[in-house]
Order: C-alpha cells, then sequence, then structure tokens
C-alpha cells in the first residue's frame, strides 16, 4: 500500500471514528435523548420496532445505540478492533436504515442515503484492515495477552 493510500485509508478512519463518537457522546450526555421517537416512526417492519420501542426494550436498545455509537468511534480513532466494531457498525447502520425505506423511495434519495453509505465504507475499513495501518492493532499484537489470543486477533483487527 503507498503512503497515499495509507492516508487515505487512516483519514477515512478517524473522521468516520470522529462522526460516530461525536453521535454517540451527545446520547450518552442528553439524558432526555431516546431512540423511541425514531423507532415508532418506522415505515417498514413497523411492528418489529415498536417492539424495540416498547417499555421492556427500550432503555437496552437506547443503551446500544448511545454506547454503541460511541465506542465504534473510539475504535476508529484509536484503530483497535476495527473489523469487528466496523462489522457491528454496519448492523447498526442497516438497523438505523430500515425503518426509514418505503420501497423504493427513502426520504431523500432513491434506496441509498448516508446509511448506505457509512456502512459501505464501514465495510471497506473492515476488509483493509485499517486499524493496522497507523492504529493501535499493531502495538496491540506485540502484547502477550494479544499473542495469546492469535485467532481472535486476526478477526478482531
Amino acid at each position: 500500500m503507498t503512503t497515499l493510500q495509507k492516508f487515505s485509508l487512516v483519514s477515512l478512519r478517524i473522521t468516520l471514528g470522529w462522526m460516530f463518537f461525536y453521535a454517540g457522546i451527545t446520547k450518552v450526555l442528553n439524558p432526555a435523548w431516546s431512540a423511541a421517537g425514531y423507532l415508532t416512526s418506522a415505515k417498514t417492519f413497523a411492528g418489529f420496532y415498536a417492539w424495540l420501542a416498547s417499555p421492556v426494550m427500550i432503555t437496552l436498545v437506547n443503551f446500544v445505540n448511545e454506547w454503541g455509537l460511541t465506542l465504534l468511534g473510539v475504535s476508529l480513532i484509536l484503530g483497535i478492533g476495527v473489523r469487528l466494531s466496523s462489522t457491528l457498525g454496519i448492523v447498526l447502520m442497516l438497523l438505523y436504515y430500515i425503518p426509514i425505506l418505503e420501497f423504493p423511495y427513502l426520504e431523500h434519495s432513491y434506496l441509498v442515503d448516508e446509511h448506505i453509505i457509512y456502512a459501505l465504507a464501514l465495510l471497506l475499513l473492515a476488509v483493509y484492515r485499517a486499524g493496522r495501518v497507523w492504529g493501535l492493532e499493531n502495538w496491540c499484537s506485540n502484547l502477550p495477552l494479544c499473542r495469546r489470543f492469535a485467532k481472535w486477533r486476526s478477526w478482531i483487527g
């Protein structure tokens, strides 16, 4: 990989990381924030999303949403656990995408919105193991704990 390619990959990783971190931490710090409004307005799989917004589930959903975004951002910024966090981030982006889908139209575009773009960017980071490019994954690979669990490390990073 050339230096320009590495720089581009790291730039994408860090800027996406900041975006996800900011989106998550603002939710964590706002006690009034809840995903319930978004979930109850679902156009596709409305029953499933209404269940996620139910009083039994909403606390867990809010927690996963707030901390999932925050930790995804931290992972990308630091470049550690990028494959795992990107994979989980793709799932999260698809869960955000589905409720606004009103086949074949979305609110402002035809089938593609920012969630799909984010998911594809996360896929790129996972495939190219972006954490190994100027990230902490290389440092972690030299630690005794990481060497002990080499099979996990190859899947996570």
